[in-house]
């Protein structure tokens, strides 16, 4: 076994773990499945993206042989009677932060759309996945979802975020890693939302150097990454001639760039040390972390030499010979940042002495692990395409899938 296949090797295994040992085992819990946001720190608090992620988890690791069958069984259906019958939410939308022993809201934090989506794209995964009661559950979970109430249909937009406090503020008016929910939505058998929604957002054509791309708004790269964890792009483009997985490409490889052309202001930026996205920071968690070209009207990104592993890591089906060389790179150069669960969340070399970030962030291990899976062999995306919803989905927003394969160097618009 090679360096390179070790490494990806181990950071999946310890992925995996992260999942596995970092929910709730207690089968008497209310919070029976959820998984914790972070670790070691906030051992009370789950997320409900972590929670998505954990749940196309298991089946990688029976997969791989790292847990039985049955005990993935006995986790998967657990967690979904947790989400179904304790985990607090409206309209079927979940909290973002959940308490980890009550499932109930916690530090009066938004009802998440875009968090929620990755919960149902997990569930259903493993409906997929395991058939029979689990995708009776997954299914119902989905169809418990109201995306309607979430959708602005005046301005064709779903909004940002919801608190029963403020209700409805902002709207997903620009590019990020919502492409999941205009899917889901667009598909839903108890509340659809119109498929051109998937067209109403703000297509902004931006350029780095060589690279052209319909950019997010804070360039940081988990944008371009989310939604290609569970749906399969490739090799398709959209009804405006978008091929949005050479969008991920394009956006990867000029993330790339812009670490090597700024690595005289960060000592840490190299070719083989690049992914800026948001994560943990010196100074606490960073959601503006992120590359040129970032924002519509202006560039409102956060460059501080930051870098997470899991910003090459969920590239990997993008850029699988850069981000497999990155991944070595930080496995070999930085000390410490290799742990129990793989790598830490990040770390900065431009800090004296060389900052290590203490936690575990169960998104950034989350989209590691599917895309490292993905890469390897296809699975999470072999087994969530056989959804019918799912290609339902893509039927109704229009992706062509006779795009010609081997013309992927054109332009995407």
């Amino acid at each position: 076994m090679n360096i390179s296949e070790f490494v990806l090797n181990q950071e999946a295994l310890g992925s995996f773990m992260y999942f596995w040992n970092e929910a709730n085992k207690d089968k008497n819990s209310s919070g029976y499945g959820l998984v914790r946001d972070r670790a070691p720190s906030n051992p009370s608090i789950s997320s409900i993206a972590a929670v998505g992620f954990g749940l196309t988890a298991i089946p990688i690791g029976i997969k791989k042989g790292w847990i039985s069958l049955k005990e993935g069984i006995e986790r998967v259906n657990g967690t979904l009677d947790t989400l179904l019958y304790h985990a607090e939410n409206i309209n079927g939308f979940f909290y973002h932060f959940l308490d980890l022993e009550t499932a109930k809201r916690v530090w009066n934090c938004e009802v998440s759309l875009i968090d929620t989506a990755i919960a149902i794209c997990g569930a259903l995964f493993a409906g997929e996945y395991f058939g029979g009661e689990i995708r009776h559950k997954a299914q119902k979970l989905y169809m418990n979802v109201n995306w309607q109430w979430y959708y602005d249909e005046d301005k064709n937009w779903f909004y940002m975020g919801y608190t029963p406090e403020r209700g409805f503020e902002g709207h997903w008016d620009f590019y990020a890693e919502q492409l999941m929910v205009y899917f889901l939505a667009s598909a839903s058998p108890t509340y659809p939302v119109k498929a051109d929604a998937f067209y109403s957002f703000f297509r902004n054509i931006a350029t780095y150097k060589n690279y052209r791309f319909i950019n997010s708004w804070l360039g940081s790269i988990f944008t371009y990454q989310f939604s290609h964890a569970w749906f399969d792009l490739r090799n398709l483009k959209d009804k405006k001639g978008v091929d949005w997985f050479e969008n991920s490409i394009q956006a990867t490889l000029a993330n790339r760039e812009y670490c090597i052309d700024n690595r005289e202001r960060f000592k840490g930026f190299s070719e083989n040390s690049w992914g800026l996205t948001a994560c943990d920071g010196p100074s606490g968690y960073e959601g503006r972390y992120g590359s040129l070209p970032s924002g519509l009207f202006n560039n409102e990104n956060i460059t501080d030499g930051t870098i997470p592993p899991a910003g090459a890591a969920g590239s990997i089906v993008f850029t699988p010979k850069e981000s497999t060389e990155a991944l070595v790179y930080y496995y070999k150069n930085i000390p410490g940042l290799f742990g129990k669960y793989g790598f830490k969340d990040a770390f900065n070399i431009d800090v004296e002495p060389l900052w290590i970030a203490e936690d575990y962030l169960g998104i950034d291990k989350g989209i590691t692990l599917l895309m490292i899976e993905n890469y390897k062999s296809g699975f999470v995306w072999d087994t969530f395409m056989k959804n019918e919803y799912v290609n339902k989905a893509f039927e109704l927003i229009g992706l062509d899938k006779n795009y010609n394969i081997f013309d992927k160097r054109k332009q995407i618009i």
